[in-house]
């Protein structure tokens, strides 16, 4: 096998991050890329992506596989099964600091729909002044992204689909591409 057959790093270092965040008593969140092939609650959808807590005490049957994260989860009460194709996972990362890693965001139907490299980038968190609005751009190249804490997941006006609370009364962290 050479190096263009290999597998994906990606369920590699998810695995490894989430194992990182439980042996450290952190939250483990992933935010996804939602398109047709992701089966969670639409309703909690926002802006084409969700933040799931993928942690032992949120989820049961957790499988963290090489194609797929699966899981059994209760969304305002109610048990749903969760399918995200691993390939949709845009960062990991823990709840309480914002530490993890993001990866480059797949191509939603851009050049023809094909798959984004499997390139992965380190994260850390940064001062909420920093943001900048492109953050959400699909990355073809190795760059390095941080986590920036936003205000924005605080605003409560009876549309967006409820929301844990910060652990330490922090903003919900973000991405910024560092260039």
């Amino acid at each position: 096998m050479n190096a263009q057959e290999s597998t994906s790093t990606r369920p590699y270092l998810i695995r490894a991050l989430y194992e990182w965040c439980t042996d450290n008593g952190l939250t483990p969140y992933v935010a996804v890329r939602v398109d047709d092939s992701v089966q969670v609650p639409r309703e909690y959808v926002k802006d084409g992506e969700i933040v799931l807590n993928i942690s032992f005490d949120a989820t049961s049957s957790l499988q963290l596989g090489n194609d797929f994260i699966e899981f059994k989860a209760r969304f305002g009460g109610k048990p749903r099964e969760i399918l995200v194709p691993v390939g949709r996972v845009i960062a990991i990362y823990a709840r309480e600091n914002g530490q993890g890693m993001a990866f480059p965001p797949p191509v939603d139907n851009l050049l023809g729909g094909g798959a984004a490299t499997t390139t992965t980038v380190l994260a850390q968190v940064v001062a909420p002044s920093e943001a900048e609005p492109s953050a959400t751009a699909p990355v073809t190249e190795d760059r390095v992204v941080q986590l920036v804490a936003s205000d924005e997941g605080k605003k409560d006006d009876g549309g967006d689909a409820p929301r844990p609370p910060p652990a330490s009364g922090g903003a919900r962290p973000s991405l910024k591409r560092v260039k």
